[in-house]
């Protein structure tokens, strides 16, 4: 199963493929408002409040429904219509008359316009607010009243326009979109874009000057270009693929795919019950220097903690007794007077890189030409290979390079392109796979689907983080994974647990450590197997 990006063309042409084979709009429109309700309700565990800003088309209709989902939770909901409801299209305005008639779910009550205890829908025929009218602001003040007492998340569902809309945006939905970022800014809203976010073009990325920033975007069906954009990742934020297979790829062959959950399954399947630790993968590590001892811990706790049968450090003597006596009791530390000595070794895969320095930069660089094993190359190895960047042609084994962007311009000094075209240009000259990270890291090898990550978020901004996505990479690559389905799962995987950390466990952005994403890697797994 792949993923692949469907321009606003292409995605008219799927549903029309859809609707002429029998495709019922409003069951469509049902699953995808479902998918959209699920995406919430795996970030946010605790019901709390939910406004909606709602256009007059289909992608309105897809906000309503999962707004009807989440109430039948616990959820309170509003609605603020950015235009009249007799404007709407038919099938809106029946996805909103459905949301009206829900008995409202109770969860400790402000008064409601027929006297009884309602957290239900709130109606806002007009944008602005007109102060102490019924219905209006008077319950909006009141349900922030509620947020603030039960400490309950704040929501915005983003369902103004739908794809194939162009910037510049008009009123009233420019000051729709205002009213989001507002809330997003002075309430702390979380933003969830349907589809994709209200004022960014869909095949471009370009953007409006007041188009919603996002926090999630949950887009329906397909991914589409303009949000996998380099300018466009702060306005799109994480993003979430509702997948429905009512809906037909007319690509035969995808040139670019995202790495969604139900694509990743399927990569790894579950063991055995007869598995022994010499079919897991044997991963040696060669990471660590004198001030950079941390390095080589965490790369080597990531490939345990990615399933690798045995792990064994191998770092220089100077450093050997500081990193035996805090190394993880289950790896295997081994002192070395020369990296040379490393090609006697028989790993199932390399991890060559972190906290190396470039003291001995010639015995690394040989070590990276002349290995047999497939190898992970990540921090100094890169940096290292970056001042004699044609030993890539020559490598012995397939490698996988896992730079920063600051690591990639030394890697590439002379491209000034997007990421997406780097990347592509980088393994159209050199015969290796390339996970490029970032907020929306990007994998690449010739001949395969460029593939862009889903998960993460800005609390991965720290050092450490590199370590351990190198040492998860070479424990799935140990267990038979291809280079390019490691380097996307492994970047998965990581992301996830980072998400893992801040929603559902005690951390925030600001206080996430690598540590955090060993400690969660195990949830991240078993969400992987379903």
């Amino acid at each position: 199963m792949v993923f692949p990006i469907l321009t606003s063309t292409q995605m008219r042409a799927a549903e029309e493929a859809a609707f002429a084979r029998g495709v019922d709009v409003e069951a469509l429109m049902d699953k995808a408002g479902g998918g959209v309700a699920q995406a919430v309700a795996r970030f946010f565990h605790k019901p709390g409040k939910c406004i909606v800003f709602a256009g007059k088309g289909n992608n309105a209709g897809d906000a309503l429904v999962a707004a009807e989902r989440l109430r039948s939770i616990g959820w309170k909901i509003e609605v603020r219509l950015a235009f009249q409801e007799a404007d709407c299209s038919g099938l809106m305005r029946k996805k909103l008359e459905s949301l009206r008639r829900r008995p409202p779910e109770i969860i400790g009550g402000t008064p409601s316009r027929s006297g009884g205890t309602d957290l239900g829908v709130v109606l806002l025929e007009l944008l602005e607010e007109v102060p102490d009218q019924p219905g209006t602001a008077t319950e909006a003040m009141a349900a922030e009243a509620y947020m603030v007492t039960t400490a309950a998340p704040l929501i915005i569902l983003d369902g103004l326009l739908g794809l194939g809309a162009k910037p510049p945006l008009r009123d009233p939905i420019r000051a729709a979109c205002r009213s989001i970022n507002q809330l997003r800014t002075n309430k702390g809203a979380y933003v969830f874009a349907v589809d994709l976010p209200t004022g960014l073009d869909g095949d471009s990325g370009k953007t409006d000057r007041d188009c919603v920033v996002a926090d999630w975007t949950v887009t329906i069906g397909f991914a589409k270009p303009g949000l996998l954009a380099d300018d466009a990742l702060n306005f799109v934020g994480r993003l979430e693929v509702v997948q429905l297979e009512e809906l037909r790829s007319p690509e035969k062959r995808a040139k670019e795919v995202v790495a969604a959950l139900p694509a990743l399954r399927e990569l790894l399947p579950r063991r055995k019950f007869g598995t022994y630790k010499n079919q897991c993968g044997r991963v040696g590590v060669v990471a660590g220097s004198r001030g950079f001892v941390g390095a080589a811990l965490m790369s080597s706790q990531g490939a345990l903690r990615a399933g690798a049968g045995l792990v064994e450090v191998f770092v220089p003597e100077e450093i050997y007794e500081l990193i035996a006596s805090t190394a993880p009791m289950e790896s295997m530390v081994k002192p070395l007077q020369s990296y040379r000595d490393l090609l006697k070794e028989k790993p199932d895969v390399w991890a060559v890189g972190p906290g190396l320095g470039k003291s001995r930069a010639a015995e690394i660089l040989e070590l990276i030409e002349k290995a047999k094993q497939p190898m992970v190359i990540d921090a100094d190895g890169l940096n290292i290979l970056a001042e004699k960047i044609s030993t890539l042609k020559r490598c012995k084994g397939k490698r996988l390079l896992t730079p920063h962007p600051g690591e990639m311009k030394r890697l590439s000094p002379d491209e000034k392109e997007t990421r997406a075209k780097t990347a592509t240009k980088f393994c159209q000259r050199f015969p290796v796979t390339l996970l490029l990270k970032g907020s929306r890291t990007i994998v690449a090898e010739r001949d395969c689907p460029l593939s862009y990550n889903t998960t993460g978020n800005p609390g991965m901004a720290t050092g450490g983080m590199g370590d351990i996505l190198t040492g998860v990479c070479a424990g799935l690559a140990g267990q038979g994974l291809s280079f390019y389905d490691a380097a996307r799962l492994g970047a998965w995987l990581c992301g996830r647990a980072a998400e893992i950390a801040i929603f559902d466990g005690s951390q925030s952005e600001q206080s996430l450590l690598p540590r955090d994403i060993l400690d969660n890697l195990g949830t991240a797994f078993k969400e992987l197997n379903g």
